[in-house]
């Protein structure tokens, strides 16, 4: 199966392909990325997953648990465990977690 991209445009201009009906710009999200936060590290859809529950800090995030957190729509396994590593680094873990 071949999957068509389609060119779309957004409305700050900036041109990009899609093959599905996602308006989100690579390029706007690419400049709008956090350069100093654990945010940084994440692929844009768990990235907006946090932020639009509120989650910005890491000691925000350390107040949910790793379920309510997979819940989350746009985050993954994968996510998670990079997650855990960032919060353990900076002595923190999930809420109900037991740190290591």
């Amino acid at each position: 199966m071949v999957t068509r991209k389609i060119l779309k445009t957004c409305k700050n201009g900036h041109k990009f392909y899609k093959s599905s009906d996602c308006l989100t710009c690579p390029i706007c999200e690419e400049e709008r990325k956090p350069k100093d936060s654990f945010l940084s590290f994440l692929v844009a859809p768990a990235r907006r997953a946090l932020e639009n529950n509120g989650i910005t800090t890491l000691e925000q995030l350390s107040k949910y648990t790793e379920k309510e957190i997979l819940n989350l729509h746009g985050m993954g396994r994968t996510t998670i465990t990079k997650l855990q590593k960032i919060l353990s680094e900076n002595k923190l873990a999930f809420k109900n977690s037991i740190m290591l």
